[in-house]
């Protein structure tokens, strides 16, 4: 008898979009999409834009005494976002 290598689906999806590039640009959009969780709701509606480029997340945020507070805690939001996800996507967040 032939004894075969079985992958859960899960396993199967993880390696396709690895292989495929996928993995990384899903990660950082789901990242991006946790913002408004990991921040909270009060943030949520000072934030306007949010991206990601080269490892930093940008995010926009209307009130500049505000910004000034989540610029003091930029470590633990980076921590929070990239445990969050699963993975390490930011290494960086700059508010602007």
């Amino acid at each position: 008898m032939f004894k075969r290598k079985v992958l859960s689906v899960d396993e199967v999806v993880s390696m396709f979009l690895r292989q495929n590039g996928l993995e990384t640009p899903l990660l950082q959009n789901r990242l991006v999409d946790a913002w408004d969780t990991v921040a909270g709701n009060v943030i949520a509606r000072y934030t306007e834009e949010k991206y990601i480029r080269n490892q930093v997340l940008f995010v926009k945020i209307a009130s500049p005494a505000l910004r000034s507070d989540l610029s003091m805690m930029r470590t633990q939001l980076v921590n929070k976002l990239n445990k969050y996800v699963g993975a390490r996507i930011i290494v960086d967040i700059r508010f602007y």
